[in-house]
């Protein structure tokens, strides 16, 4: 029974640190975020073969250290060895980092091409960061727009995370491509969904582009995460994913509410 129990409380430990549920961080949170895009979870992918590629370096690094510490020992060599190169060798740890580094660039760039090329859309919200809070805007649905300020810590609501709570969340429909185009108004700030694996720049006299495709419904916390201000850590991001249905319901009161 004490066995049972034990296990039980070292799942629960590793399903809140590295497991962490989507949305938001977790107590004692150690790894990513759980993936709700597509991007997100190739991120997921790619780290998680570096870390193998990086565990499995460390681990025969450390083992050829300690292999030379009992091999070259000074009772068993008491005369010390006098060559000064091995070419064989010095062949191996050039070959070894470039076959290395090739396995690692082609899932890499592979990564980097699929974040930055924008699929055929369908719809586009507007994001403009100030100091310090977001605006959006969504052009294709009557041009409305609203801004989102976080809720100070007096006014949360039971279930509402401290410093990520914004009075007006961005709500998108769920498995729809969405574009995201960002500006500044002052200077320089990030807009970053960590659940998404979003996180662009918006700055002054620009258009940044990016986009994701969110695939499940709930509620996404993210940051600024750009240091913008002496309030830099209150200008929190929340999206809700919702159905087509709860998104063209919620589409019909703002544009009365904000139009």
């Amino acid at each position: 029974m004490k066995i049972k129990l034990l296990l039980q409380s070292i799942f629960l430990f590793i399903s809140q640190t590295c497991l962490a549920a989507d949305g938001q961080p977790q107590k004692w949170q150690t790894g990513f975020q759980g993936a709700a895009t597509p991007v997100m979870r190739q991120i997921t992918e790619v780290h998680d073969m570096v870390m193998l590629l990086v565990l499995c370096i460390g681990g025969g690094v450390i083992g050829l250290i300690l292999y030379s510490v009992w091999r070259f020992r000074e009772s068993k060599n008491p005369k010390p060895a006098t060559f000064s190169h091995n070419t064989t060798l010095e062949i191996i740890w050039t070959t070894v980092p470039i076959l290395i580094l090739l396995v690692l660039a082609i899932p890499t760039f592979k990564l980097i091409y699929f974040m930055d090329r924008v699929p055929p859309v369908d719809m586009t919200v507007k994001v403009v960061g100030h100091q310090w809070y977001w605006s959006y805007e969504y052009p294709d649905h009557g041009d409305f727009g609203f801004d989102s300020y976080i809720i100070p810590d007096e006014q949360l609501q039971p279930g509402q995370p401290r410093l990520l709570s914004v009075d007006n969340p961005v709500v998108v429909p769920v498995n729809k491509n969405i574009r995201i185009i960002g500006t500044s108004e002052d200077v320089i700030h990030s807009w970053a969904v960590p659940s998404f694996g979003v996180k662009k720049d918006v700055v002054p006299g620009r258009m940044n582009e990016t986009w994701f495709r969110a695939e499940k419904e709930g509620m996404f916390h993210g940051q600024c995460s750009e240091l913008c201000g002496p309030q830099h850590g209150f200008m929190p991001i929340a999206v809700k994913v919702v159905s087509q249905n709860a998104f063209d319901q919620w589409v019909k009161k703002s544009q009365e509410k904000w139009g």
